[in-house]
């Protein structure tokens, strides 16, 4: 099935598109919606290879790509 690409959800994977060096995040880090804060504000959180928590934070959805593993149309 083949879904088209629209907004994220709560329990998206997402990776963050640039640094951001005062919240101590990488570009391509990883993290999942833990909260959906407003239409398009997120808490995400990110964790480390054994699963801990390492830090939450909010971002916009402009901040964060959804990962897909299913097949997508781009919108």
């Amino acid at each position: 099935m083949i879904t088209t690409v629209k907004t994220a959800k709560l329990l998206d994977v997402v990776a963050v598109l640039e640094d951001k060096p005062t919240l101590r995040l990488a570009a391509g880090q990883v993290g999942t919606i833990v909260e959906v804060l407003g239409p398009d504000v997120f808490e995400i959180e990110f964790c480390d290879p054994a699963g801990h928590t390492i830090s939450i934070q909010e971002l916009r959805r402009e901040e964060i790509l959804v990962l897909r593993h299913e097949a997508a149309i781009a919108a």
